[in-house]
Order: C-alpha cells, then structure tokens, then sequence
C-alpha cells in the first residue's frame, strides 16, 4: 500500500492551525473557510494538540458554552497521535479505525510536514482498485486486444 509520503505529497502543502489560546469560533471560522473538519493546535512551532468540528460542537455549543471566549486548550485533545511520512496509510488505518480517529498529523523531524484523514485513505484505496482493475482487464484481453 502507497506511503504516507506519497498520499501528502499530492495535497497542498497548507497546515491549518490555531494556537491553544485562540478561541473556539476562530477555529470553527477557520474549518469553515479552508473546508476542512479538524485542524491542528500549534504553539511556538510545537503540536501540542488537534481539534475537529465534532469537538467544537458537542464540548462547546451543545452545552451553550461561548465559542467567542472558549479557548481551543479547554476542548482539543492533547498530544494527538501521530505517524511519520514513511508509515504507510494501511498502517493509518488501523490507527484510525482501532482509535476511532479521522485526522492524523505526520511528523518529520518533529516537526507537522502535513495531515492524513480517512478521506485521503479511502482516495488512495479507490485509486488503486482502478489500477489493479485496469491491469487485469489488460491482462484478460490481452496487450494487442
């Protein structure tokens, strides 16, 4: 199966964080604008956290808290699980599936090179499905059918 590597390696380069100390509505306003779910929590160039849309919602507007004053340190989740650019998006998915995660950022030198969602992974799968089809009808028709 393809590397993490190649999977952020065909996205843009763009991270999207916030710091600890934003607010929840400037990170919300910021998955809303980049359409993204999560993003990443970055303070002086460490990842110290991750926070997705569901977090937004059930820790902070379902019990009607202020999304304008609800800092992102109060609701993401600390020291978020990572893989590194040579894990393969097989191995992300166990991760993801055994976790009950969507997003996982990689890491390179401790430092965030991107981000993996399920999304890219089952990109990646469907992709490869049309590769394996394509070679086997060729290989049933024959090369000068």
């Amino acid at each position: 199966m393809t590397t993490v590597k190649h999977c952020i390696d065909q996205k843009a380069k763009t991270i999207f964080s916030v710091q600890s100390t934003s607010s929840t509505l400037d990170a919300l306003k910021m998955m809303r604008d980049s359409r993204v779910r999560s993003i990443l929590v970055i303070d002086d160039g460490r990842l110290v956290g991750i926070v997705s849309q569901g977090d937004c919602a059930i820790k902070v507007l379902l019990p009607n808290d202020d999304p304008r004053t609800t800092s992102i340190r109060k609701i993401m989740t600390p020291n978020p699980l990572t893989v590194r650019p040579d894990n393969t998006l097989e191995e992300c998915m166990g991760i993801m599936m055994q976790k009950h995660i969507r997003h996982l950022p990689v890491m390179d030198d401790n430092k965030v090179v991107g981000v993996v969602s399920i999304g890219d992974i089952v990109k990646n799968i469907i992709e490869l499905q049309g590769h394996q089809i394509k070679y086997l009808e060729t290989y049933i028709k024959g090369h000068g059918a």
